[in-house]
C-alpha cells in the first residue's frame, strides 16, 4: 500500500445534478485515489475542511471504459470514487457552495 497523504487522497470533487440533489442530506461526493481506504477518507475530508465530522464513507471501484481508435484497442484508466455522510452538527463544505 502506498504511503498517501491526505492530500494527495481526494483528487476532486463530483459535480452532477444527483450529486447537488444529495447535498440537502449532506452527502458529498469525490474523486479519490485507487489505493485510499474509508478510514484515510474520513480523515482527509475531516483535515482538508476545517469543521467537518465524517459520519460514514461509501466507496465504489469503477473500472476503466474500453476505448478504441481506429485498429487499436485499450482502456481509461480505473477510478474510485467515495460519497460522503457529514453529521449533523457538521459544517457544510465550502466548495460545493454557490453551484
Amino acid at each position: 500500500m502506498a504511503d498517501l497523504k491526505y492530500y494527495d487522497i481526494i483528487l476532486k470533487p463530483i459535480v452532477t445534478e444527483k450529486s447537488m440533489n444529495e447535498m440537502a442530506d449532506k452527502k458529498y461526493a469525490f474523486y479519490v485515489h485507487t489505493d485510499a481506504t474509508k478510514v484515510q477518507i474520513k480523515q482527509a475530508v475531516e483535515k482538508m475542511f476545517e469543521g467537518t465530522k465524517v459520519d460514514y464513507v461509501n466507496t465504489m471501484n469503477l473500472s476503466g471504459k474500453k476505448k478504441r481508435r481506429g485498429y487499436t484497442f485499450g482502456k481509461t484508466n480505473a477510478k474510485k470514487k467515495a460519497i460522503v455522510k457529514l453529521t449533523q452538527d457538521s459544517k457544510e463544505i465550502e466548495i460545493f457552495q454557490g453551484l
